[in-house]
């Protein structure tokens, strides 16, 4: 008597049903925040205008930050010094606030970061960072709009829908998840700096009409006494200004805190555009990083027992250059810093590949060279806040954007 041991073969209806049971398991969000009873929630701040992440966080330990960022390099002497974070960089005075966050393992820097986008135009670049997308052109909707619609039906997150900031939704929050808006009273229209935008995109795409456009801009500079003759995003007292950021934090953490409130949310503060007297640890810039510290406080107050499952995200589309200009400014450059504050960011820490500063190591012998992904940051958060997989992350919500991995343990 033989004993035939016979291997059995899955009919094809099988292998393709596991297959497809593989396949939609890479899609489903993870559910461990369900595990530790966090009601986890993400504030997405984006910075319009280019943040100088130099005169932001700067690297005070490089020998060649001083010579190029010149009479607005941050340093640890004298009345306005910076506010050391580690032994190599140091925040603006104009952030106590941060700073505090940061000794407490609450807030977290990454330095030297960029989105894909390679050029300078601020449309373009602002495109790119709030769509999502690798490339301008894509304004229908955004990344956070897209995380929100990937979880799943029923997801309480996805249930409450996102909240949107401002006189008009920020593209990284338009899309087909509920968003509901809410803006200051006392904000002005949402075309504040209409006209540097306008003429932002008409330098790119048809010069001889900005050459026009900036002619008759600048007579009526020249009528109202105005000195700022590189066009800046000039703050006018809404989102652009330190009183405008910290009302709409404050009314955007009494929303977020409630039981039913939205767990995700978006604003965005205008201004950040640098070209004249930008200042360094006092001046313009200092006065809208007091604004953004101002904000972190307001969330930090506001959302009460809820602040510790909060990450928050400041973004910019690009930074400046390196070297200050003729006009003891800044001019478009590519990279910047991402502010992370929160009770639940992994914090106390400045993420940093380093690149120098000497001119071979700057990008195009101009620019703080990128060594990390913007992406990679937002890609980290959401993942560890909501539970997206790599699949949904690096197709969906980040289109074609498989290569770029999500940054690790940014959430406690």
């Amino acid at each position: 008597m033989s004993l035939l041991c016979e291997t059995p073969h899955p009919s094809r209806r099988a292998v393709l049903m596991t297959g497809g049971a593989l396949f939609a398991w890479a899609y489903l969000p993870r559910l461990a925040r369900a595990a530790d009873n966090r009601d986890p929630r993400l504030i997405v701040i984006v910075l319009r205008g280019a943040l100088d992440g130099l005169s932001a966080v700067g690297p005070v330990g490089d020998p060649d930050y001083a010579g190029l960022h010149g009479d607005i390099a941050l340093s640890l002497s004298g009345p306005h010094a910076a506010l050391p974070l580690d032994g190599f960089f140091a925040v603006n005075p104009a952030m106590p606030v941060f700073a505090r966050l940061f000794k407490a393992n609450q807030a977290a820097v990454v330095h030297a970061a960029a989105t894909g986008y390679r050029e300078r135009s601020h449309f373009d670049g602002q495109d790119v960072l709030e769509s999502g997308f690798a490339g301008p052109g894509h304004v229908a909707t955004g990344w956070l709009n897209r995380a929100l619609e990937s979880l799943p039906a029923g997801d309480r997150v996805a249930t409450l829908g996102g909240l949107a900031v401002g006189p008009s939704t920020p593209l990284v929050i338009r899309g087909a998840a509920p968003v509901l808006g809410w803006a200051p009273q006392s904000l002005p229209a949402p075309a504040g700096d209409l006209a540097t935008r306008v003429l932002d995109l008409y330098q790119h795409r048809d010069p001889v009409l900005a050459a026009a456009l900036k002619k008759g801009l600048d007579a009526d500079r020249m009528a109202l006494d105005d000195q700022m003759s590189a066009m800046p995003m000039k703050p006018k007292g809404g989102l652009d200004s330190a009183a405008g950021m910290r009302q709409a934090a404050q009314g955007a953490a009494k929303l977020i805190a409630a039981d039913d409130g939205p767990r995700v949310a978006a604003l965005a503060f205008d201004g950040w555009d640098t070209h004249v007297n930008e200042g360094g640890a006092t001046g313009r810039l200092a006065t809208l990083l007091g604004g953004l510290d101002g904000a972190f406080e307001e969330f930090e107050k506001g959302l009460g027992e809820r602040w510790k499952d909060t990450a928050i995200v400041a973004i910019t589309e690009f930074g400046r250059t390196a070297q200050i200009n003729g006009t003891v400014g800044t001019d478009h450059g590519t990279g910047t810093v991402v502010l992370l504050a929160g009770g639940a960011i992994k914090g106390g820490r400045v993420i940093a590949d380093w690149p120098g500063l000497k001119p071979a190591q700057l990008y195009q012998q101009r620019d703080l060279a990128p060594t990390s992904d913007v992406r990679a940051v937002l890609k980290g958060l959401l993942a560890d806040q909501f539970g997206l997989s790599a699949a949904v992350l690096g197709e969906k919500v980040f289109p074609d954007s498989n290569a770029v991995k999500s940054m690790p343990n940014l959430i406690a």
